[in-house]
C-alpha cells in the first residue's frame, strides 16, 4: 500500500483511464463483437492499446476535419484523429481484393463437412435472500 501522501495522485490517475475505458467501449466498439472463445476476446482486447497508439501517432499527419457542427481544434484528441483517419487511408490504399460481381454463390460444397457452434449454457447470478437474524428469545 502506498503512504497517504501519494494515494491522491493515484486517484488523480483514475480520471484518465476511465474516460479511455470510455472511449475504447463508444467509439472503438471494444464491447460490440460476440466473440465465441476467451481467446477472441482476448486477441481483441488486446488490439484496443494498439489502436489507441497508432491514434496518438497519426495525430500530427492527419488533419483536422470537424463535422458541420464542431469547432475547428488546434489538439487533435483521439476521437477527432480517429474521425480524419479516412484520409490516411484513402491515401495508403487497402490490401484487400476488389469486391466480386454480384450474383447467386454456390453455396457449401455438398462433400464438405459442416459443424454448428458449441452453444454453452447460460449462466446467470442467483439471488440470495437475506438471512433472518434469529432473535435472542428463542
Amino acid at each position: 500500500m502506498p503512504p497517504i501522501e501519494e494515494v491522491w495522485r493515484l486517484y488523480l490517475r483514475r480520471f484518465t483511464i476511465d474516460h479511455w475505458y470510455r472511449f475504447l467501449k463508444q467509439r472503438l466498439h471494444w464491447t460490440v463483437p460476440k466473440l465465441s472463445t476467451p481467446k477472441q476476446c482476448e486477441r481483441w482486447s488486446d488490439l484496443m492499446p494498439l489502436m489507441t497508439w497508432e491514434l496518438w501517432l497519426a495525430r500530427d499527419i492527419v488533419a483536422d476535419n470537424p463535422l458541420p457542427w464542431q469547432k475547428s481544434s488546434d489538439k487533435m484528441t483521439p476521437g477527432r484523429v480517429a474521425q480524419a483517419m479516412g484520409s490516411i487511408f484513402a491515401v495508403i490504399g487497402t490490401p484487400a481484393l476488389p469486391p466480386k460481381p454480384r450474383g447467386k454463390s454456390p453455396g457449401w460444397k455438398t462433400d464438405q463437412p459442416r459443424q454448428r457452434r458449441i452453444c454453452y449454457p447460460i449462466v446467470k447470478k442467483t439471488t440470495t435472500k437475506p438471512r433472518k437474524e434469529q432473535s435472542e428469545s428463542a
